[in-house]
C-alpha cells in the first residue's frame, strides 16, 4: 500500500532518531566510565566506538517506523439491527509495543469504506489511551480506506495503548446458494484483523455480540478462517454464548505472524437484513451505461461508414464503362489522380508522363538509387500543371538542364508535395471534386453523440447514489463520449467527393483500366477503328506510341508490371527499347522502371529522420482468511 503521509512522516524520524543516539549511548557508558575512572585515558577510545557502534543500531532501527509489535489485540464487535440494516459498532484496544527511543508518533489504522459494491458509511467516533484520555488524531481517505492517524508531534515509547472506536453500516451480506446442498443465507463474514499490515500481534482476542433481534434468526453455521490472505486453515469460533440481550462469539490466536488475520464467518436465515440500493441488482443503473457506450461507438461507426458510402456513391455517373485508349491533354496524372480513389505514385506517374511526351528523359545517374533527368528543349507540356512539375522537378538543374533526383531532400520533398496539392487544388477548379458533407452520416452521429451522453449521466446517477457496481459502466461511458466526440468530427465535416462531372472522369479512366486489362487482340482491334474508320492493319510505332502514353495512368492503378510487359512484347517486335528511359537498346523496361519508381517514390516523400531517446459465502465452507469484509490496513506513524 501506498503511504504518501507515513512515507514523509518516516523521513522526518530518521533526521530526529540521529539527534538522540549520542546521548543514549553516553548513558549507556556512564558505569563503565564511573568504575575506571583510573584509567580515562584507556576507556575514553572504547567508550567512543561503542557510541558509534550504538548509534549506527539506532538509526537502523529508527529508519522504519513500522518497525514495532502488537503485545495484545483485544476487539469487540457489536452487530445490530436499526430499521432493517445491519449496523456495526466496533471497539479496539490495541497495546503497541513501540522500542525504547524514539521512533514512533502513534500509529494508523486503515478502515475500510466499502463492501460487496456498497459504501458502508464508516465512521470513527474515538480514540483514547488505556485511561480514557483523548488521544489526538486525524483521518485521511487514501486506496479506498479511511486511515485513522494516532498522535501528535510528541514521540511514544514502549507499550502504548490506543482504543479506537468506530462504526460501520451494511456489513452482512445475502448470499446466493452456491448449489442445492447450500441454502441462500445471510452472513457477517468480516476480516477482524488486517492483512495489509507489518506488525506480528503477540495475542489477539475477539468478541462478537449480535443483539436479539440476529440471535434468533442465527443459522448455526459459523466458519473461522487464520493465516495470510487465501488461506483456509480453520481457527475456532466459540459460540453463540446466549446473553439477556443477544449472542456472543468468541475468538483467540496468539503469535500471530506479520500479515497474518483472523476471518469469521456466521450465517443468518435468508431475508434477515435489508441489502443497500447499490447491492440491489438494477440492470439499468449497473448495465445500462455500458450498453449505452457499446451502442455509441456502434452507431458513431455507423456515421463513419454513411461517410463511406456517400463518397462511393459519387463517384457513380453512369454505371457504364467502355473501354478507352486516348486520355485528353487536360488530365494529366497530377490531376487524375484526384479523381481516382485510393491512389498511389502520383509523382513518378507524372515524371514518365512527361517522359514518354518527349519532355524529359529518365536517365541512369551515378547509383542505380539515384536516377538522373534530362530536360529536352523539344519536348511539349500539354497541360499547365505539366509545365509547373517540370519546373518543380528542373529547380537547380545545370547548364545542360540536367538533375539528379536526391535520395534525402527535404526541398525536394517539400515541392514534389505541392504538386500533388496543386493537382487536387486544379481539379475542384475544373469542376471535378467539391467539399461537401454526409446528410445521413450528421443524422447518425447526433443519434451516437445522445447515447453517450444518456449512458454518461444515468452511470453519474448510480455512482453518486452509492452503486459502485456501476463504476465500470460510468468509466465505459465516460471513454464512449470521447470516442464519439473523436468521431463526430470526422462525420461532421466536409469530405472531398466528385462532382458529377469528376463521376463521369472516373468511369472515363475506368474504361482505360479497361483497356490495359483486356488481351492483346482486344486491344488491337480497338486501334483499328480508332479514328472511326476501320484500318487494315496497325502500324507498330504506332501502337507503342499510345501505349506509351497509357503507362502513366496504368501506374495510377497499380497496373505497371501487366502494362510494362505488354510494352516489352511491343518493343520486341519492333527490335528496340524505349527511348524515354535508360538504355535506349535494352528490352528489360519492368526492371528500369521499377527501380526508377521506387527511387522517385523515396525522392518525393523523404522524411527527415527524428532524434530522441527510449524509455463467496463462508459459513457454509469455502471461504478463506481475508475473503469477507473490514480488515484494512495496519502501520506505524
Amino acid at each position: 500500500m501506498a503511504l504518501s503521509r507515513i512515507a514523509r512522516a518516516s523521513a522526518a524520524l530518521v533526521l530526529a532518531a540521529g539527534a538522540i543516539v549520542l546521548p543514549v549511548a553516553s548513558a549507556s557508558a556512564a558505569p563503565a566510565l564511573a568504575s575506571a575512572r583510573s584509567d580515562r585515558a584507556a576507556v575514553a577510545p572504547a567508550a567512543a566506538a561503542a557510541a558509534a557502534a550504538a548509534g549506527t543500531a539506532a538509526r537502523t532501527v529508527a529508519a522504519d517506523v513500522d518497525d514495532f509489535s502488537y503485545a495484545s489485540w483485544d476487539a469487540t464487535y457489536d452487530l445490530s439491527l436499526v430499521d432493517g440494516r445491519a449496523r456495526l459498532h466496533v471497539t479496539e484496544t490495541l497495546v503497541a509495543r513501540f522500542p525504547e527511543f524514539d521512533q514512533n508518533r502513534g500509529i494508523v489504522r486503515g478502515l475500510a469504506t466499502s463492501y460487496e459494491n456498497a459504501r458502508i458509511d464508516t465512521r470513527v467516533l474515538s480514540v483514547t489511551d488505556g485511561e480514557g484520555r483523548d488521544v489526538p488524531f486525524e483521518t485521511d481517505d487514501e486506496d479506498g480506506l479511511l486511515l485513522v492517524l494516532t498522535g501528535d508531534d510528541q514521540y511514544a515509547r514502549g507499550l502504548t495503548t490506543y482504543v479506537i472506536e468506530y462504526e460501520m453500516s451494511d456489513v452482512v451480506l445475502a448470499t446466493s446458494p452456491r448449489d442445492s446442498a447450500t441454502p441462500a443465507v445471510d452472513e457477517f463474514y468480516w476480516n477482524l484483523l488486517p492483512l495489509d499490515s507489518t506488525q506480528p500481534i503477540e495475542r489477539f482476542d475477539a468478541e462478537v455480540h449480535v443483539d436479539a433481534a440476529l440471535a434468533a434468526r442465527l443459522t448455526g453455521s459459523t466458519r473461522c478462517y487464520q493465516g495470510p490472505a487465501g488461506s483456509t486453515t480453520a481457527c475456532t469460533l466459540d459460540g453463540p454464548e446466549p446473553t439477556g440481550d443477544g449472542a456472543t462469539f468468541r475468538t483467540s490466536a496468539a503469535d500471530l505472524a506479520a500479515g497474518d488475520g483472523v476471518t469469521v464467518a456466521i450465517g443468518f436465515e435468508a431475508g434477515t437484513v435489508q441489502q443497500p440500493p447499490a447491492r440491489t441488482p438494477d440492470p439499468v443503473a449497473d448495465v445500462g451505461p455500458l450498453v449505452a457506450a457499446i451502442g455509441a461507438v456502434g452507431v458513431a461507426v455507423a456515421g463513419w461508414l454513411a461517410v463511406a458510402g456517400f463518397t462511393r456513391r459519387r463517384r457513380r455517373a453512369t454505371g457504364i464503362v467502355v473501354a478507352q485508349y486516348h486520355v485528353p491533354d487536360t488530365l494529366p496524372p497530377l490531376v487524375a489522380a484526384a479523381v481516382i480513389p485510393k491512389v498511389q505514385d502520383v509523382i513518378p506517374a507524372e515524371i514518365v508522363h512527361l517522359a514518354v511526351r518527349g519532355a524529359l528523359r529518365i536517365e541512369e545517374g551515378d547509383s542505380p538509387e539515384q536516377p538522373r533527368l534530362r530536360r529536352l528543349p523539344a519536348g511539349s507540356a500539354p497541360d499547365e500543371l505539366d509545365a509547373a512539375a517540370l519546373d518543380a522537378l528542373f529547380h537547380g538543374a545545370d547548364a545542360e538542364g540536367v538533375v539528379d533526383l536526391p535520395t534525402a531532400s527535404e526541398s525536394f520533398a517539400a515541392r514534389m508535395s505541392a504538386l500533388t496539392t496543386a493537382g487536387s487544388t486544379a481539379a475542384a477548379t475544373r469542376g471535378l471534386t467539391e467539399r461537401a458533407r454526409s446528410r445521413g452520416a450528421v443524422v447518425v452521429q447526433w443519434c451516437a453523440i445522445a447515447i453517450a451522453l444518456a449512458g454518461l449521466g444515468v452511470g453519474i446517477w448510480a455512482v453518486a447514489s452509492g452503486r459502485l457496481a456501476a463504476i465500470p459502466g460510468l468509466v465505459a461511458a465516460a471513454f464512449a463520449v470521447v470516442l464519439v466526440g473523436i468521431a463526430a468530427f470526422y462525420s461532421f465535416s466536409k469530405h472531398t467527393v466528385l462532382t458529377p462531372e469528376g463521376a463521369r472522369t472516373l468511369e472515363y479512366l475506368q474504361g482505360v483500366r479497361e483497356f490495359i486489362r483486356v488481351a492483346e487482340e482486344d486491344r488491337l482491334r480497338m486501334l483499328q477503328s480508332y479514328t472511326g474508320a476501320e484500318r487494315r492493319e496497325v502500324d507498330g510505332a504506332e501502337v507503342i506510341h499510345v501505349y506509351e502514353r497509357l503507362l502513366p495512368y496504368a501506374m495510377l492503378f497499380g497496373m505497371e508490371d501487366e502494362w510494362g510487359e505488354v510494352l516489352e512484347r511491343a518493343y520486341t517486335r519492333e527490335q528496340r527499347g524505349a527511348a524515354w528511359i535508360g538504355d535506349p537498346t535494352s528490352l528489360a523496361l519492368r526492371v528500369q522502371l521499377a527501380a526508377f519508381m521506387s527511387s522517385s517514390q523515396s525522392a518525393a516523400t523523404y522524411t527527415a529522420p527524428t532524434t530522441g531517446s527510449s524509455s463467496s459465502g463462508g459459513s457454509f465452507g469455502g471461504g478463506f482468511s481475508g475473503g469477507g469484509g473490514g480488515g484494512g490496513f495496519s502501520g506505524g506513524r
